[in-house]
């Protein structure tokens, strides 16, 4: 295997390719025992004892027993290894795993994604991997249909949204009924003979053996698809199964301890050191889950279905590892009532089946999608693996949808409440875009008012935020015409999120000028994937004021010369020296015409300071602005629905969508702006 072949398998980026060892790959293979598979591999505790918990009887011939292990068996071979290890696995988006991963493929290779601020541009990013091999008919029939049609982009959002809180419940659910069972034992009789149906309904149980694969998918961003199968396939898969058929066996023995076989199959002496340990265990695969939820929701956020939260990062070494207090609050809380409300194992198990076999079969209809859009296989292909995988998920669901009184009804309560809030987010954050749109001011009407803007133009650089990749945003109307005085350099700035799962740092910006050079007016459009995390440390302004240096060093188009800034200084104003690769690599285009960028070879190494070229005058006033210092102008706007909207609209805008603004983090928290330069801007939006 080459290194770009191996990078890719492993998930690195082809920017980086580095020849991976097979000693990384066993390191990171048992780095991932304590994270990935901490879910799954608490199983065991609590399969059994859910799966015999109804009418279900133990026949004296063994036969439900050894009937339970087999389904244990090929559910485990079949999803577990066959479906995500084999197969999904081969559809992470840069290394990185989870619903909304295969969401980002399906939108980077048809037009299906309903992000706002979308450009062509961002198809050049090196993590933007796309195969570029022509389409087959049957996926260019199926792209034009799905683009075709709105609705079909919208259910498949409500659909992403389903399988992701889905995934939030079982971030709740599994706390609950790993510890519980870890530490409970109570009595339960099984009076009754074996009924088909009984037996079908007791399937509930067994897919309980297989929860945490969907959280093992999501979790290979932190690791790479060789290691997870490595671990998998090596040492978890052969473990668990010899342990479900370990305790099969003891229960043939000993029918009368069906709620305690775990631990009435451990020898006396050894008890309580395996007690502990199942007890750690299962904290540890709590937590893998929790931390699970958390990548979860900063995802969601990033691509505006989520309210905005505060995001911790708890490592500076580990990419990645994160906290969001309001969450974890939010899982302790839920967690607690759901322990204290149902105080058995059981009745949690039922809610736990189902929230896992949703994950499940929403995964499985997105791998049937991209085998057809982006692998560019025959239909017959995905029909093929949606009816092997999703016939057995389907069979799993209706069987917990039978417990839906008995405990099924939490995940569903669970999911209505934050899809709800989602989509209503996501909603209300679209309106707002579009009203931006409607409104945004014409570049040629800023131009009629000549260089000054109709107002004095002050020392210092004005950073405006807007939602807006072109044109003038609505809220600097409000300050021309009400305002005296501006910026001498004004900058309008754009946070967008992209749909890949990271942005390279000189990657991340996109620079262009507004109008004439004169008017001293830039636009700067920066990129963020879906997995990006802006660290609290993050020196925001003096990134954005190198990216205005580089863009107007190479404005004028003359590669004949590298263009760089020597070390110097300017006042109390420091110059960096910036090399020619960060120059060619920065995007660079124009409004007004037609995008073009310019290539400059070489490195910094291959530039005399002392040759460097003479500082020209609007850089000179680019940096004496600086040294007055950098204004943040961020609009505070509120949506409410129009008199005309309908009731629902109404209820949507004007109450939860107002309520989730009203208690969400603020934009300047999320950007990291520094409070003593910030000017915020009312403004309400009637959507």
């Amino acid at each position: 295997m080459n290194a770009p072949e191996q990078a890719s398998e492993l998930g690195i980026s082809q920017q980086n390719v580095k020849r991976v060892s097979y000693t990384t790959v066993l390191t990171l293979a048992y780095q991932s025992l304590g994270v990935v598979y901490g879910d799954i591999s608490t199983s065991p505790l609590y399969v059994y004892k859910t799966a015999f918990s109804g009418k279900l009887s133990l026949h004296e011939n063994d036969e439900e027993i050894f009937g339970v292990l087999s389904f244990i068996f090929w559910t485990m071979t079949l999803i577990a290894l066959f479906k995500y290890i084999f197969i999904v696995m081969s559809a992470n988006d840069n290394g990185e795993g989870g619903t909304f991963a295969l969401y980002s493929l399906l939108c980077r290779h048809a037009r299906l994604s309903i992000l706002p601020n979308q450009q062509d541009v961002d198809e050049k990013l090196s993590s933007y991997a796309r195969d570029r091999s022509a389409d087959s008919q049957q996926s260019l029939a199926l792209k034009s249909f799905l683009e075709k049609h709105p609705i079909f982009r919208t259910s498949l959002l409500i659909f992403v949204l389903l399988g992701t809180c889905m995934a939030i419940g079982d971030g709740i659910l599994t706390p609950s009924i790993s510890v519980l069972s870890a530490v409970s034992g109570v009595k339960l009789k099984i009076p009754e003979l074996h009924e088909s149906t009984e037996g079908w309904v007791s399937l509930g149980g067994v897919v309980l053996s297989i929860t945490g694969v969907e959280a093992m998918f999501t979790d290979m961003g932190h690791f790479s698809p060789l290691s997870i199968r490595v671990a998998f396939t090596v040492l978890v898969y052969p473990s668990l199964i010899l342990a479900y058929m370990g305790e099969a066996a003891f229960l043939s023995k000993h029918h009368e301890d069906i709620q305690r076989s775990f631990y009435k199959a451990i020898p006396e002496p050894v008890f309580w050191p395996v007690f502990i340990v199942a007890t750690l265990a299962a904290v540890v695969g709590s937590q893998a889950v929790i931390s699970a939820t958390f990548s979860i929701v900063s995802q969601s956020s990033a691509l505006n279905c989520f309210p905005r939260v505060k995001i911790i990062h708890t490592s500076s070494k580990i990419y990645g590892q994160i906290y969001i207090p309001e969450v974890n609050w939010m899982l302790m809380f839920l967690c607690l009532a759901v322990t204290i409300g149902l105080r058995d194992t059981n009745m949690i198990g039922h809610a736990y089946g189902l929230a896992v076999t949703t994950v499940m079969f929403v995964t499985t209809c997105l791998m049937g999608l991209i085998i057809i859009i982006v692998w560019k296989r025959r239909i017959i292909n995905a029909i093929s693996f949606v009816v092997i995988c999703g016939s057995v998920e389907l069979l799993y669901i209706s069987s917990s949808i039978c417990k839906v009184p008995e405990g099924g009804w939490i995940p569903l309560t669970l999911s209505l409440i934050f899809m709800a809030v989602m989509y209503i987010w996501n909603y209300g954050t679209m309106k707002k875009h579009q009203f931006d749109i409607e409104n945004k001011v014409s570049i040629n009407r800023i131009i009629s008012l000549g260089p000054s803007l109709g107002m004095v133009r002050v020392p210092g650089i004005g950073l405006v935020y807007t939602n807006l990749v072109t044109g003038i945003p609505a809220i600097f109307g409000h300050f021309v015409t009400n305002l005296l005085a501006f910026h001498q350099v004004l900058v309008f700035v754009c946070v967008k999120s992209v749909q890949v799962p990271h942005v390279s740092e000189h990657e991340r910006f996109l620079m262009s000028r507004v109008g004439p050079k004169e008017y001293g007016m830039f636009r700067c459009i920066v990129r963020y994937g879906y997995k990006d995390l802006q660290q609290e440390n993050y020196n925001f302004d003096d990134s954005l004021v190198t990216g205005i240096l580089q863009f107007v060093e190479t404005e004028d188009g003359d590669c004949s010369r590298p263009a760089a800034i020597s070390s110097g200084q300017i006042g109390n104003q420091r110059i960096q020296a910036f090399s020619t690769r960060d120059l060619s690599s920065l995007g660079l285009y124009h409004e007004t015409s037609t995008q073009s960028q310019c290539d400059v070879g070489g490195t910094s190494s291959d530039i005399n300071q002392s040759e460097a070229p003479p500082l020209k005058g609007e850089t000179l006033r680019i940096l004496k602005a600086e040294e007055s210092g950098v204004a943040h102008i961020l609009g505070h706007s509120y949506a409410k629905a129009k008199k005309s909207s309908p009731i629902l609209k109404k209820l949507a805008i004007d109450v939860v969508y107002a309520f989730l603004n009203k208690n969400c983090r603020d934009p300047d928290d999320v950007l990291n702006v520094p409070h003593t330069s910030l000017l915020e801007v009312g403004m309400v939006y009637y959507v």
